[in-house]
């Protein structure tokens, strides 16, 4: 018997088919309701769907046989995917030149065969969906049309699992880049903070041993040297704290009284000279307590920084909805403005507007709380008018 052969195209399409992943897969049972289907309709004692790869079929189904791979040379499927047919049938082998004496005929009693190319979007015939019989036969239109809408199921699985792939290769390499990432801004900080000490303590020594000796002009310049070193510590404090957040989630989870935890929040951040309302009743069941207090603190201290108001006033509610925990921080500060709401809580992203110490944000704060609020399943808005206020809303799923 004379032997097919490759076409032109053939190395554009093995490459296409090696991103389907599925040659190193005995089986695929996705496909196995498929090649069921096609021989209960056609009324075929054999079906399965095959990749034709570079020496031999692998078949991802079987109904009727059990196979894993056939050799290339002889197999029909490969005439099926050369034949550029929308569906290819041997109604008689004994009758056909090309398989009267193809040793499949012989070994399986094959008389029939009907194969449907699996075309995918970029035109490459990938394998083929395809029945055999023991005696000759000839398929109806209506069999014909259903093999031929099967094969199109079978292409959008094989399209699907690619992009499945793709897409899981996608999240790995980001999960590998963003603990780079962590693991860079880790060492990187940790390796700054030491020469940092030191330039705050040595520019605090030479103000001191020296005061009087120098002029007005290097005491402002120490000042800026302070000034820099303060504002230099708070980034590198909020890289540590933004790629650390994550670890607050490793805690299990507690039930937390919403008296006692405002609280401590009040304690740490020290509101003595603010009006500082919050829930006095009520129970937070099985919720990360030091996640939800890093959220709260990050909101509370910005609602007191930036607040220029004769008395700054904060409230806090909360809420118990089916799904979620809700909170809500509502002050009366200076507000932001709306066109600049979208971005406040990218990484690094400032208002542009300095506390009330004069200093101005480092843009990681709003970030690492909504990094946490996404990694507890919930999520933040913002509501803010110049002059008027903001309130931040944000949900925990439960």
């Amino acid at each position: 018997m004379a032997f097919p052969q490759p076409q032109n195209n053939e190395k554009e399409r093995l490459d296409a088919l090696k991103e389907y992943k599925l040659l190193d897969t005995p089986t695929a049972p996705d496909f196995n309701n498929i090649t069921n289907l096609a021989a209960s309709v056609c009324n075929m004692p054999i079906a399965f769907v095959s990749l034709i790869y570079k020496a031999n079929n692998h078949l991802l189904s079987c109904y009727g046989i059990s196979l894993d791979k056939t050799p290339r040379n002889i197999s029909f499927c490969t005439r099926a995917i050369q034949s550029h047919e929308r569906i290819y049938m041997v109604n008689d082998t004994h009758k056909n030149e090309l398989f009267k004496d193809n040793p499949i005929v012989d070994k399986y009693k094959v008389q029939f065969y009907a194969g449907v190319p699996l075309i995918n979007p970029e035109g490459y015939a990938l394998g083929t969906l395809c029945v055999y019989d023991h005696i000759p036969r000839k398929l109806t239109n209506v069999q014909c049309d259903t093999l031929v809408a099967l094969a199109e199921q079978i292409v959008n699985l094989l399209e699907l699992r690619k992009k499945n792939h793709l897409l899981r290769d996608a999240e790995n390499e980001l999960l590998k880049r963003n603990k780079q990432l962590e693991n860079f801004a880790n060492v990187v900080s940790h390796d700054l903070k030491s020469p940092l000490a030191n330039i705050t303590s040595l520019t605090r020594m030479l103000r001191e041993d020296n005061e009087s000796n120098l002029t007005e002009d290097s005491l402002l310049y120490l000042d800026y040297l302070e000034e820099s070193s303060d504002t230099l510590k708070e980034y590198i404090n909020g890289i540590l704290g933004y790629y650390k957040a994550t670890t607050l989630l490793d805690d299990q989870k507690t039930d937390i009284t919403l008296k006692s935890f405002f609280e401590k929040i009040k304690e740490m951040l020290i509101i003595q000279h603010a009006v500082f309302k919050y829930p006095t009743e009520g129970v937070v069941k099985n919720i990360h307590e030091a996640a939800l207090t890093q959220i709260v603190l990050n909101l509370v201290d910005n609602a007191l920084k930036y607040n220029t108001s004769e008395t700054a006033r904060i409230e806090i509610t909360y809420e118990n909805l089916e799904d979620y925990h809700q909170f809500t921080i509502k002050d009366n500060g200076i507000g932001i403005d709306k066109r600049i709401q979208g971005d406040i809580f990218d990484l690094f992203k400032t208002t542009g507007v300095k506390d009330r110490e004069g200093k101005q944000g480092t843009g990681i704060g709003l970030a690492t709380v909504k990094n946490l609020v996404n990694k507890m399943g919930g999520s933040i808005s913002l509501e803010s008018d110049i002059g008027k206020g903001s309130t931040f809303i944000f949900t925990l799923k439960k």
